[in-house]
């Protein structure tokens, strides 16, 4: 089993919803989400804690695995908990990034252990597709903050950017308690994050384009981690 993710110092933490971020009001009930899941549930209702009644009257439109149908809310998360990976995801957040809800959202599909939000607090959901009430999110106003609770934690920090001096992150061998960090979709990791890293790593690419985009990176550098330390497939919201 994964080890436990306990922080020597937890950071705030932003698993509370933010009605006025852009993309909050976003939920799994919305017409696009109305085509998938489950009806009512048939015949006699289970009786076990987790189940929630009102999803077993009215039906799961939620985009979660079949495991979870009809569960509540919390009983998902506190199940996930049992068996996060030790992996960190951590992204710096200076100019309102698009490219986070979806960072966010590979990292419940990999079922890391949390999501640490650095710069400012606040952060555009619309992409994370409500993903994030699965995880654990935390928030570190500096780089400088965030470095030292995750030295104070254990992890070491890998930096993923395609910049001079990065090495390739394919057939590298990674640490299994580490945090990658990734920068805005433009800019990249900033140059604090980048000199505080124990190692900054790029992935490959063989086209004309100088960069991928954001999201896509980083599903690609979790996607690494997990070939070398994830054990069977976890089950994500």
């Amino acid at each position: 089993m994964p080890e436990e993710f306990t922080p020597a110092t937890p950071p705030a933490h932003l698993d509370a919803p933010e009605a006025d971020l852009p993309g909050a009001a976003a939920n799994e009930t919305d017409p696009a989400a109305r085509a998938v899941g489950v009806g009512p549930w048939a015949g006699e209702w289970p009786t076990q804690e987790h189940y929630d009644p009102e999803l077993l009257a009215a039906g799961d439109r939620r985009n979660v695995v079949d495991e979870y149908r009809y569960w509540k809310l919390e009983s998902i998360v506190a199940d996930l908990d049992t068996r996060r990976s030790p992996l960190h995801v951590g992204i710096e957040n200076w100019g309102r990034d698009f490219n986070i809800g979806s960072v966010v959202r590979t990292a419940n599909a990999f079922n890391v252990a949390a999501v640490h939000i650095i710069g400012r607090r606040r952060w555009n959901r619309r992409g994370a597709m409500v993903t994030d009430r699965y995880l654990h999110v935390f928030h570190h106003e500096t780089v400088a903050e965030f470095v030292a609770w995750a030295h104070e934690a254990g992890l070491e920090v890998l930096g993923v950017d395609n910049v001079p001096g990065s090495v390739p992150l394919e057939h590298r061998p990674l640490p299994r308690k580490a945090v990658l960090v990734f920068g805005e979709e433009g800019p990249g990791l900033s140059e604090e994050m980048r000199a505080a890293a124990c190692e900054v790593l790029h992935i490959t690419q063989h086209g004309s384009t100088r960069s991928i985009n954001a999201g896509a990176a980083a599903a690609v550098a979790m996607w690494a981690w997990m070939l070398q330390h994830g054990g069977p497939g976890n089950a994500g919201g």
